[in-house]
């Protein structure tokens, strides 16, 4: 199957970023891809004021994703992202959303908030509280997590225990002393500890380090991007993941769960 990676940086303005999704999404059609992942916070960012992605959060049913909406209904491909919902008192819910022939296929609230590094999201973020269903994909079964879910290891392993082929990961890595190592790191171990290949999205700009890769169930990076846009396609093969589990039956020896 044939998946795509885009990565950007995201604008203050939820119009300019509606189109660029678009613009990807049209793009990664044209390329034949089946899935297109994106970056975290995909509505609107503003570096100088990281209270503006509260202040601009839509609703699920407001014009950013209806505009995407409407452009999937005429593309065979899903889409995946996250954008910030209101939640009322000031805060928001960090939803990540799948989209496919212009409906929502798949939802789910960042369960682990960047409390970490002098940042606090919980201050301005409702934590989400379950585990995100797995979503079908042509003949993989993908599990999504959210930028910050990939320092949990439980969480990565209960998607892969309930039969998760593929691991999808919108994020906004921050940028700092050792975070590339860290991201790289752990996509490759949450890909190689649990045998499914993993597909990280990084936003990129002057805050967050993009990098946005694909890594093969051996741990094995097979597609990376830079720091700047960019738009990744590449190939995974059910076959290859299935001999690897055959060869290193990690879930089924799993015995603490």
């Amino acid at each position: 199957m044939k998946l795509a990676v885009g990565q950007f940086q995201v604008s203050r303005d939820w119009q300019d970023n509606a189109s660029t999704i678009v613009a990807l999404m049209q793009e990664a059609e044209v390329k034949a891809a089946r899935l297109l992942v994106l970056p975290e916070a995909v509505l609107a960012r503003d570096n100088q004021n990281s209270q503006w992605v509260i202040d601009a959060a839509q609703a699920l049913d407001g014009p950013f994703i209806s505009q995407l909406l409407t452009a999937s209904r005429s593309l065979d491909i899903t889409t995946v992202l996250t954008l910030h919902v209101p939640a009322g008192a000031g805060k928001a819910r960090n939803v990540l959303v799948a989209l496919r022939q212009g409906e929502i296929v798949l939802t789910y609230d960042k369960i682990h908030l960047y409390d970490a590094f002098a940042v606090r999201e919980s201050d301005k973020v409702i934590a989400g509280e379950a585990l995100p269903p797995l979503l079908q994909v042509d003949d993989f079964s993908v599990g999504v997590m959210t930028c910050y879910d990939l320092r949990f290891p439980e969480m990565a392993r209960a998607l892969a225990l309930q039969g998760a082929e593929l691991l999808l990961l919108p994020a906004a890595w921050l940028k700092g002393p050792n975070k590339e190592m860290h991201w790289e790191l752990l996509t490759r171990a949450r890909a190689l500890e649990n045998t499914c290949y993993l597909v990280a999205s990084g936003e990129c700009g002057p805050k967050n380090c993009g990098h946005s890769l694909v890594v093969d169930p051996l741990g094995l990076i097979i597609a990376q991007a830079g720091e700047r846009p960019q738009l990744i396609v590449t190939e995974i093969d059910r076959a290859h993941l299935l001999a690897v589990r055959e060869q290193l039956p990690v879930l089924q020896n799993c015995r603490l769960v």
